[in-house]
């Protein structure tokens, strides 16, 4: 892929994914299968050990930046403050004075909605997309379902693109947070379509081609980190690995792909969330611009805004 300017951008959000040390008894990144990973960066893996100096891990196909994810603030990172700070460029920790999870406090809904990276370009008058599928009927029943919302979704919603739902993942016009359909599938029956991480990927790639910005929420390695013990943690890895084969393989020249996460967890398993940094993975056109602007997690969103041109 050619380092020119991209004329979009694909945000892929990783719940709960650190870089960890090299230690193959509590780090699954040590133990997993990820030859699409290894690939994009040279041959090394996200580890504390490969990283350079300047905290990065650099090759001819991707960067990948070691980004704080406590940003300043005392305590371990968690979810609603770290994905608000991810999404919109700003501390949301120290706005809100402490870090909070799981899902984004009251206090900072206003801020989400206004600064997320979906909300920036469809203000600039460009396209955004939420691929996620999303329960929307559900939510149209019983608004309660929202009252404790992850920030992808609550983003998505303040930018006006929580729009696809079932009949568009029936499509392939949508992707389900887990990659694949099967806990679609448990609920539906078999009426929809499977779908492997690899096709979910290109899928994926085809929806980011028709939008300037656009955001794809995973939560599996979250939960892996927290209840999957080694093996889940091992599986949810490879199960990303080849998410990520799809999408590389289908997204287009002009695009920058983005993959961040909020804190860290899958990487040492057993131990619930981390103080250790975030890998944020920069691949295609102005990687390497993007690259330069990321120090913590509040920093991608600012750096991929002025990549795309999207500054205020």
């Amino acid at each position: 892929m050619p380092h020119t300017r991209p004329s979009r951008v694909l945000l892929v959000f990783l719940d709960g994914v650190g870089i960890g040390p090299a230690d193959p008894v509590r780090n699954p990144f040590l133990r997993a299968r990820l030859p699409v990973l290894r690939r994009l960066l040279g041959g090394r893996l996200p580890v504390a050990d490969a990283l350079d100096a300047a905290g990065r891990i650099e090759s001819a196909e991707a960067v990948l930046v070691a980004a704080d994810a406590t940003l300043g603030v005392a305590g371990v990172p968690q979810s609603g403050t770290g994905q608000t700070s991810l999404l919109t460029g700003r501390n949301a920790a120290a706005e809100y004075g402490r870090h909070f999870g799981p899902w984004v406090p009251t206090g900072l809904r206003a801020l989400l909605a206004a600064e997320n990276l979906l909300s920036r370009a469809v203000a600039s008058g460009g396209r955004a997309a939420f691929a996620n599928a999303y329960p929307l009927a559900s939510i149209d029943a019983d608004p309660r379902i929202f009252r404790r919302p992850a920030a992808p979704p609550l983003a998505a919603q303040a930018a006006g693109v929580l729009v696809r739902g079932l009949p568009e993942l029936a499509r392939g016009e949508a992707v389900a947070s887990s990659i694949t359909n099967e806990r679609w599938r448990e609920r539906l029956g078999d009426g929809l379509p499977d779908v492997d991480a690899a096709e979910a990927g290109r899928r994926l790639a085809r929806i980011a081609a028709g939008a300037e910005v656009t955001l794809f929420a995973h939560y599996d390695t979250d939960y892996a980190g927290h209840r999957g013990g080694m093996d889940g943690a091992v599986a949810a890895l490879e199960r990303v690995d080849a998410f990520l084969g799809g999408i590389v393989e289908a997204l287009p020249a002009d695009a920058l792909l983005a993959v961040g996460s909020d804190h860290g967890n899958v990487e040492e398993v057993g131990g619930g969330h981390t103080l250790n940094p975030v890998p944020v993975l920069l691949a295609g056109a102005g990687r390497e611009e993007a690259a330069a602007g990321v120090r913590d997690i509040a920093g991608v969103v600012p750096a991929l805004a002025r990549t795309l041109g999207l500054e205020r």
